[in-house]
């Protein structure tokens, strides 16, 4: 894998549904949140789709099967088959099958999404830490997981069996905000117990190897909305990424990203599927994009000119993504933020 040091967004002349075959596409943030639909998603999707790029939808939660959420994507206007949804239950499911005999019993922590995936690895889902369970599996389990479901983890976990989460997202987008994720809840077990579990969701290999896996996708582009799972996930699989700013990401954070959070193009929403992506030149001291010019000042990053407000943050994602070259970028951007409304 190249450990590429990006120092500002990617081009491309052609729309990125015809520059890919596949969109891995994260759900929370990008597609819906809170069960609802985002702006522009539905037909977005259906352009892209309709052009010949395959669809693939790729969730770090694992609570729902693929059946639930292929239909809760086909309610909201985006046709979907269940084999077209990838989770990080299938991808943890797969990797305790490696590790335990077929049958083994394993104890879940989180809802139906992980005990049918592990029943397809031909694994037994128990409830209790004293059904004798060969592993402990944890994923996220909705605002209604009693708080006795932790304990339970923590009494096998201390007797020695292995632990597995699903992913380790410490939030999670909801209609009414941000809420705890999976990470939130491996905390408490951590916390009471001091181990540490193999985690398999975004952004570690486990996920991407099942997506690859159940997609072929050959040339993929990864599209989310968080740093520090969707992008690193595609950083680490040496594939290209799209960050769309519906969901956890900010202007802040994007200008702060290390290396592998950079991602290779940056758009509002999925309406980015659809076009082109301008490019990023190299202009005196500092970067143009359409109508703006950034540069990295003293203490700060400048920003001059006027023009679409993407175009402005990909200028700026420019001078400091160089600037802080394989670090993080400490400058002050926030005066520049606000000029574009970010």
């Amino acid at each position: 894998m190249s450990q590429r040091v990006r120092t500002g967004p990617g081009s491309s002349e052609r729309a990125l549904s015809a520059a890919y075959d596949t969109a891995l596409l994260d759900l929370d943030g990008v597609v819906y949140a809170g069960g609802v639909a985002i702006t522009h998603a539905v037909e977005s999707l259906a352009v892209a789709g309709g052009g010949g790029m395959r669809l693939a939808y790729v969730t770090n939660n694992a609570l729902r099967t693929p059946d639930a959420v292929a239909a809760h994507l086909t309610e909201l206007g985006i046709p979907t088959d269940a084999d077209e949804v990838i989770t990080s239950a299938q991808a943890v499911a797969r990797l305790i099958s490696e590790q335990v005999p077929a049958g083994s019993r394993v104890l879940v922590i989180g809802g139906d999404g992980l005990r049918v995936a592990l029943r397809e690895r031909g694994l037994e889902p128990v409830e209790s830490a004293d059904d004798e369970p060969v592993a402990v599996v944890q994923g996220y389990g909705g605002p209604d997981l009693a708080w006795g479901r932790f304990a339970e983890a923590a009494y096998a976990v201390a007797r020695g069996v292995p632990w597995f989460a699903s992913n380790t997202d410490l939030t999670i987008p909801s209609a009414r905000g941000i809420a705890p994720g999976n990470g939130a809840a491996v905390e408490v077990v951590r916390i009471a117990t001091g181990a540490e579990p193999q985690v398999a969701g975004k952004p570690l290999p486990p996920m991407h190897r099942e997506t690859i896996l159940r997609t072929g996708a050959k040339r993929p582009l990864v599209v989310g909305d968080r740093l520090d799972t969707d992008i690193e996930g595609a950083f680490n699989g040496d594939v290209d990424s799209l960050l769309v700013l519906t969901g956890v990401t900010d202007g802040a954070q994007l200008l702060a990203a290390p290396p592998r959070h950079r991602p290779t193009y940056v758009d509002a929403d999925l309406r980015g599927l659809l076009t082109g992506q301008p490019e990023v030149t190299a202009s005196g001291d500092g970067f143009r994009c359409g109508g703006w010019t950034a540069r990295a000042g003293v203490g700060r990053l400048e920003l001059d000119g006027d023009g679409g407000a993407l175009d402005g943050l990909r200028a700026l994602c420019a001078a400091a993504w160089t600037a802080a070259g394989d670090g993080t970028c400490g400058l002050d951007g926030g005066k520049a933020l606000a000029r574009l409304g970010w």
